[in-house]
């Protein structure tokens, strides 16, 4: 019972409405972030699926009459725009949801009858500086078509048939296949690396940002017992000081996995609204294109890149023994911390084992580096759980439980010297002096006197 009424006691101090309110406000920002990609790249896939084209048709010419009865027959919407040559800028202003328009200028009709290259002009409107912003409403699709029905009519004069020009703008038939280990699917390798980036985006993501939440806490609660010397009063208390040290990291654990369930569900929403409309998109236009390419779900699984719940279960552990021993990590670099200044610079040898694998392993393949730099990466435990999700996807197995293994391996002699320090009274005189007289050894020599 003392280990229970102790363990509510490390929760109730790490989880209150500070904590509990920060983590709505987070869920709530994934959530509206999520909303807000997803209205923007439907706007995206609305425009690629509805083209419509703003013109300002400036020649009276019947070559332009019979471009725009080109345009019509294909389905596309043209909108007329009134513009003035002196004054491209009027139009914006006219139309308030108009972001560009084509200019179709006088003598495009006559320059094409002579069987050379018109000209015309692409407005564009900046308005913001967003990466989406520059995706919607372009001028691209209009040039297209005008491209299309200008190469049309050239290769008409030059006595080459529609067909003809069409095997000469493609001459070639490309079939994409992607190969994974010994099975194979009829999709481009751009299609599953897009889907994999995202999938793989999410876990280092929580994984980076729960180590670092733990790791403060933790550090601070070792810390400020210290300073506070309401850590001497604990220690004194009638439990043994390995229920004190379980009971402070399982408490930390609970609150960790609290914060790792509900950043999953703030990214999952993000990722969801993020690329939701464009992978059922691109998905549905590949399908109609041709029944035989299948879509990059079911690539997905012919290739054997989807995970099961066993394998989802097994990340979880990994996730579990990582928290642990970043754990373990932060009660010994608390130990030494002095003052609530050193707290903050204790904190950062934890973040550099999680961010070197973490950017290694966002750029290149751990594997594919030299012999020395490989070993090291994989001398950092931080850098297994970054590649749990690739080797179970990819089947290296050996590869997963070997750095489960390391993982384990690394906690038990972590936790050994943590439970050693704790269960001696160095714990409390302990320090990173860093050239300075520790404030405990001044305290000590002060009652001496």
């Amino acid at each position: 019972m003392k280990f229970i009424n102790l363990l509510k006691k490390e929760l109730s101090e790490l989880i209150n409405k500070q904590m509990l309110l920060s983590l709505v406000f987070v869920l709530s920002i994934f959530l509206i972030m999520g909303n807000v990609m997803q209205s923007a790249t439907n706007e995206i896939v609305n425009d690629a699926k509805n083209p419509q084209i703003n013109l300002c048709n400036m020649d009276a010419s019947d070559i332009t009459k019979e471009m725009l009865e080109y345009f019509n027959s294909n389905g596309s919407k043209v909108n007329f725009v009134a513009a003035d040559e002196n004054d491209l800028a009027a139009p914006f202003k006219n139309q308030k949801k108009l972001k560009s328009y084509v200019v179709i200028p006088k003598g495009f009709g006559e320059t094409l009858k002579n069987g050379k290259k018109p000209e015309i002009l692409s407005i564009n409107k900046v308005q913001s500086v967003s990466t989406f912003s520059g995706m919607t409403g372009g001028t691209e699709g209009t040039i297209s078509l005008i491209n299309g029905f200008v190469a049309l009519k050239l290769a008409e004069q030059q006595g080459v048939s529609e067909k003809e020009l069409g095997i000469i703008e493609a001459p070639l038939t490309v079939t994409e296949h992607t190969v994974v280990a010994d099975k194979s699917a009829k999709i481009s390798s751009s299609s599953i690396m897009t889907k994999l980036l995202t999938q793989n985006m999410i876990l280092p993501l929580i994984v980076m940002m729960l180590i670092m939440l733990t790791s403060q806490s933790l550090i601070a609660s070792i810390s400020n017992e210290k300073i506070d010397k309401t850590l001497e009063t604990l220690l004194s208390a009638p439990i043994s000081r390995g229920s004190i040290i379980t009971a402070k990291m399982l408490a930390a654990a609970i609150v960790a996995l609290l914060n790792a369930g509900v950043m999953m569900i703030g990214f999952s929403s993000y990722t969801k609204g993020m690329t939701s409309a464009v992978s059922e998109e691109v998905s549905n236009s590949i399908q109609s294109a041709a029944s035989s390419i299948i879509s990059s779900s079911d690539a997905m699984k012919q290739l054997g890149l989807t995970l099961g719940a066993g394998d989802y279960l097994l990340i979880g552990l990994q996730l579990f023994i990582t928290i642990m021993i970043c754990l373990a990590i932060s009660i010994i670099l608390g130990a030494l911390v002095n003052d609530s200044k050193s707290a903050q610079t204790m904190l950062l040898p934890i973040m550099m084992m999680v961010m070197i694998p973490w950017l290694v392993t966002l750029f290149a393949d751990v594997n594919s580096l030299p012999t020395a730099a490989k070993f090291i990466i994989w001398a950092i435990p931080f850098t297994h759980t970054f590649t749990a999700m690739p080797n179970l996807m990819f089947g290296n197995h050996v590869a997963f439980w070997g750095g489960l293994a390391y993982q384990i391996v690394f906690f038990a002699i972590v936790m050994f010297f943590a439970l050693k320090l704790f269960k001696s009274d160095k714990i409390l005189t302990i320090s990173l002096n860093l050239g300075q007289k520790s404030r405990f050894k001044k305290s000590s020599q002060n009652n001496e006197d």
